[in-house]
């Protein structure tokens, strides 16, 4: 009887441990209204990459659209990290979001009075790509406007990535029925009103007055401070440099994902579904790990081991023909992925200085959503050529061996940031070994 009663709060402070980001009004609004509209946004993925399929049957095609939605993200990411520490986040991104509904709106109306051509969805997916370069940037740095402790802002990114990988795996399920029963243009007509959900959330925050530094200097040398701070850092470099890898090499996965489900795997909206699915479920379990994980410490041999898992599983993926076999290789392609790039982002937000936070993240996402584009268009290129298959065993290759200089140089790079670790109060006695608590400052909330 006493063992039980001991392990149930145990079990309970766990849980709760793993969700406190929710403690936060303001955070879980955004959590809600964001989980609503990202079902949609990946129900519109889905039918995308399906509609352009199905209209052109051309796998460079399908790289030429995710390239026009993706690269605005490179090339004003930068200029996005200035605007994001200079205005206000909030603000920003209500204007986004309404304009990502226009964007759906617009797509739905051509899909369903069947007006739709190749041209009109690069057309549409270069400005969302426009929109989202400034979304994203400012999403990222807005965490720790609604989250006010320090040591809550790791959970709040992990609960983030649970609920972008829950939307993952429930939007496409029901964007292959949809397709299969009513068509693309459904789907994009139901992203279109899920907007309003995450607008909705926005209105109804209540914020404390952010006091932003006044930015005396111009916005080309804002760029060149954030650009010099960034990478004269090793770690915050190094962390950079995964991330681009991983976008690089990895996400070209998802754009292949038609072929695979229709040409190799012989089904159809459905499976595609399903693989898509599956990757979500694996990113979900993901999220959730990283979600009960009380520190930052220890991450950095978590990322080595969850890019390698990402490659290796691409790789068997690749080289499946069975549908289940298949979805196993996508669940810890998944799990793989959103761990690792999850990781990363932790690190940054906890190490990067305030005032730079904005420029930090929006290399961050110039990394992440900016390197994607060039690997998609890559893919699609040499897929046309040697076929999908193979494509994807190279791709899960360079993801493993990529983070190879990493895991050489992991032990510097942890020297370096052990300073911050001891200043924001994240290093207890015991990893400090002899060391005095007195060395350690007060933790964020108190100062």
């Amino acid at each position: 009887m006493e063992t039980t009663s001991t392990q149930q709060p145990t079990t309970t402070s766990r849980l709760s441990g793993m969700f406190r980001a929710l403690s936060y009004r303001n955070y879980r609004l955004f959590f809600v209204g964001q989980g609503i509209s990202l079902i949609g946004t990946w129900m519109q993925q889905i039918a995308l990459s399906w509609l352009v399929y199905r209209l052109t049957d051309s796998v460079f095609l399908l790289g030429a659209v995710t390239f026009c939605n993706q690269v605005p993200a490179f090339l004003l990411g930068p200029i996005a990290g200035v605007a994001s520490d200079k205005f206000n986040r909030h603000r920003t991104l209500i204007i986004t979001q309404a304009l990502s509904m226009v964007q759906a709106s617009t797509l739905a109306a051509l899909v369903l009075t069947d007006q739709i051509q190749v041209w009109h969805i690069l057309s549409l997916s270069a400005f969302l790509g426009t929109v989202n370069a400034f979304d994203i940037s400012a999403r990222q740095a807005f965490v720790i406007e609604m989250v006010e402790k320090r040591e809550d802002v790791s959970n709040a990114i992990a609960l983030n990535s649970s609920m972008f990988n829950m939307a993952r795996l429930v939007g496409p399920s029901i964007a292959g029925i949809l397709i299969a029963l009513v068509g693309e243009g459904m789907c994009f007509l139901l992203n279109a009103v899920s907007y309003v959900a995450v607008i909705g959330s926005l209105l109804l925050m209540r914020l404390k007055f952010v006091e932003r530094v006044k930015q005396e200097r111009k916005v080309w040398a804002s760029l060149t401070e954030g650009f010099s701070y960034a990478f004269g850092f090793a770690p915050i470099r190094a962390l950079l440099l995964i991330v681009a890898q991983l976008s690089l090499f990895g996400m070209p996965f998802s754009v292949l994902m038609p072929v695979f489900a229709r040409d190799i795997l012989h089904g159809g909206a459905n499976t595609l579904g399903y693989l898509m699915g599956a990757s979500g479920v694996g990113a979900l379990i993901g999220a959730l790990f990283l979600a009960q994980r009380k520190s930052v410490l220890g991450m950095g041999k978590l990322i080595v081991f969850t890019m390698l898992l990402f490659g290796f599983g691409l790789m068997a993926f690749a080289l499946s023909e069975v549908l289940l076999v298949s979805l196993v290789c996508m669940f810890v392609s998944g799990f793989g992925m959103i761990v690792s790039m999850a990781s990363c982002n932790t690190l940054l937000q906890t190490i990067v200085e305030d005032d730079k936070r904005g420029r930090v993240m929006s290399l961050y996402s110039m990394a992440f959503m900016g390197m994607a584009p060039f690997g998609s268009m890559l893919a699609g290129a040499v897929a046309e050529h040697i076929g999908v298959a193979y494509t994807l065993v190279g791709c899960g290759f360079l993801v493993a061996i990529s983070i190879v200089p990493f895991a050489f140089n992991l032990a510097k790079l942890r020297k370096l940031v052990h300073p911050i670790y001891q200043r924001l109060g994240i290093i207890p006695e015991i990893a400090t070994g002899l060391q005095s608590a007195s060395n350690l400052t007060a933790p964020p909330e108190e100062r």
